[in-house]
């Protein structure tokens, strides 16, 4: 078998999987920025919003950050993977941008 993979086919965001006779391009865990293999624990680097953590890309929860990243009155910080977002409190609502009483 001949190691397609040493000639680096694949795309940054994907790695080299070498197959009997062949090779196929996997895509990278979400929370890499290119990888050597499958799982966030092969990342070369981690993605926006993921740290290093026990060598692999976690998500970083940006609403238990010191600093605050929902500032406006009224609304509260939801962690996503990779991310975050800001929405109104619970019995407030998002008009034009303002969290208002319902």
């Amino acid at each position: 078998d001949l190691d397609e993979c040493a000639a680096s086919p694949c795309k940054d965001h994907q790695y080299c999987l070498n197959t009997d006779g062949s090779f196929s391009c996997k895509a990278c865990d979400t929370s890499c920025v290119g990888c050597t293999g499958e799982g966030s624990e092969k990342c070369k680097t981690c993605a926006s919003g993921y740290m290093k953590e026990d060598e692999k890309c976690t998500d970083m929860d940006e609403c238990n950050l010191p600093e605050k990243v929902c500032v406006k009155e009224n609304q509260d910080c939801v962690n996503t993977s990779g991310s975050y977002k800001c929405v109104c409190s619970e019995g407030f609502e998002d008009k034009d941008g303002t969290c208002v009483q319902t």
